[in-house]
């Protein structure tokens, strides 16, 4: 960790002194795409057949088995990528019932602290591979087009890249340990995270390693924004990425409803703005204020069945982990924005239900004061 200004470095362990030599692992690059308003997943698993199956043990065999997926996405194996540097990376694409697709190329790597940098700085911001993941998307999709309900014109997108370390190894074999880690190789964790080559201020190091968490001595997550850092074993570490992935597919779909709420406050506006003089155009406010409205209910349903894709009950590692991610990503600030065009929509529903009762009143008021003064008229005719 790092020291206030004036204490005194704690001690470091002497197998950590001699310097970390190995670095195995992977990097798992992320594309989140918003393709579209839903998945029909039983029409998905026809079309894919053998080639996809539901995600299943997602979870390691030790987390409370109400740890899961409310609907699990189905994981689809693409062709694999030889890359102009003769790297070989594998491909996948994961189909969330809400229709985001998750195209995850994994690259294995393996060296010292300055290799994992130089490559972390090329994965976090790479031109080919951003395009190869579209087109891929794109060409799977085409494939599935049955199964796509409503979908988009415009993709929204989102990217993250775990640097997944399984294995670090010291001079004299032993395990490294996550406290040592931060203590002597904070600064190249925060470089990794960032993607950057020169060493970053102590202040900010220090910002980025507040996110840390440990289940174990010799496991360790280290959430950014745009990067996590993960050091654990194959399963615990695909496990993490879930979560992460989760986490990062929730700000998508937040961005989206978010959109698709300003977009609505302004047809509702526009509608306010055109029947504001006119009392007869006031009549068709109760057709445009239930359209309104459904929409608006159908953004809370799919905005809780989102929140709610994962169960995380009992299980305070990976809650915590979630939480971490959800923040560093921005998903807070994101959620709060819908949750507040939700309310004001609901507020002008209701001002449009008033503004047409009030013109229906006003009318049957007209409507029986007229007929008043015709029964005045036809009784004074009458005498």
């Amino acid at each position: 960790m790092h020291c206030a200004h004036g204490d005194l470095p704690r001690p470091v362990p002497q197998s950590v002194v001699k310097g970390l030599v190995l670095l195995r692992g992977c990097f798992r690059i992320l594309f989140l795409y918003d393709v579209a308003e839903a998945f029909d997943q039983q029409k998905l698993g026809v079309l894919l057949g053998p080639l996809a199956a539901p995600v299943r043990h997602v979870f390691p065999r030790r987390t409370p088995q109400h740890v899961r997926f409310e609907q699990t996405p189905v994981v689809e194996l693409a062709e694999p990528l030889n890359l102009s540097s003769g790297e070989h990376v594998t491909c996948s694409i994961k189909y969330y019932e809400f229709a985001v697709v998750v195209v995850q190329v994994e690259v294995p790597c393996e060296g010292d602290w300055n290799t994992l940098r130089a490559q972390a700085a090329r994965w976090i911001d790479d031109d080919v591979l951003r395009t190869y993941a579209r087109e891929l998307a794109e060409r799977h999709l085409e494939h599935v087009s049955a199964a796509v309900i409503r979908p988009n014109q415009n993709w929204l997108q989102e990217e993250y890249l775990i640097i997944n370390v399984n294995e670090i190894r010291t001079p004299d074999g032993e395990a490294s340990i996550a406290s040592d880690l931060l203590a002597t190789h904070g600064q190249e964790i925060a470089q990794l995270i960032r993607g950057e080559l020169a060493p970053l201020s102590p202040k900010v190091s220090e910002e980025i390693l507040e996110t840390s968490i440990s289940y174990f001595p010799t496991d360790l997550v280290v959430v950014g924004s745009s990067a996590a850092f993960v050091y654990d074993r194959s399963e615990d570490a695909a496990a993490t990425g879930q979560v992460l992935e989760y986490a990062k597919m929730q700000l998508l779909e937040a961005r989206y409803y978010d959109s698709l709420m300003s977009r609505l406050l302004s047809e509702v506006y526009d509608v306010l703005e055109e029947k504001r003089n006119f009392l007869l155009r006031r009549w068709t406010l109760p057709r445009d204020a239930k359209r309104f409205n459904t929409i608006r209910l159908d953004v809370m349903e799919l905005t809780e069945r989102i929140d709610n894709a994962i169960k995380f009950v009992s299980d305070v590692y990976y809650a915590r982990v979630y939480r971490l991610a959800a923040d560093r990503v921005g998903l807070p600030e994101y959620r709060t924005l819908v949750d507040e065009k939700l309310r004001t929509v609901g507020e002008l529903y209701g001002f449009m239900v008033d503004e047409f009762n009030e013109a229906r009143s006003f009318v049957l008021e007209v409507a029986i004061t007229i007929l008043a003064l015709l029964d005045v008229i036809f009784l004074l005719r009458g005498k």
